[in-house]
């Protein structure tokens, strides 16, 4: 449970986790353990668990009960998490907390992955 939507922790595999993102696929797990162990940061991850099924209705007296369809089967997703229940990924980004491999400051745009290099010593009102 979360005092508000900044600093939202979990249990993950038994371990009370900062949630660092949800639903996350497979590849941008391997990016943010990479990038969070390098800061030392302990990182768990789990799978999202299925999303709950309505029951179907029940059939009224002397009627058959219609055969419902399987739903499909959910993408394989997974909760990050890091043992530091007080991590805040906003706070990291905008604060300045979290470095690259390379030794500079991980911006939003690398976090989202939209960049490869993090560009830290361009100021945001310079981009074009």
């Amino acid at each position: 449970m979360a005092l508000n939507k900044n600093h939202v922790f979990e249990e993950l595999d038994g371990v009370k986790c900062g949630i660092v993102e949800k639903e996350v696929k497979p590849e941008r797990v391997a990016f943010l353990k990479d990038l969070l162990e390098f800061n030392n940061y302990k990182v768990v991850t789990a799978p999202t668990p299925p999303p709950k099924v309505a029951p179907p209705p029940k059939p009224k007296e002397g009627e058959e009960a219609a055969p419902t369809p399987a739903p499909p089967p959910p993408p394989e997703t997974f909760t990050v998490g890091v043992t530091d229940y007080t991590f805040n990924p906003i706070n990291a980004i905008f604060g300045r907390m979290l470095k690259t491999k390379r030794g500079h400051i991980v911006t939003l745009a690398y976090w989202e992955q939209k960049e490869s290099i993090s560009h830290d010593e361009i100021p945001y009102y310079e981009h074009e």
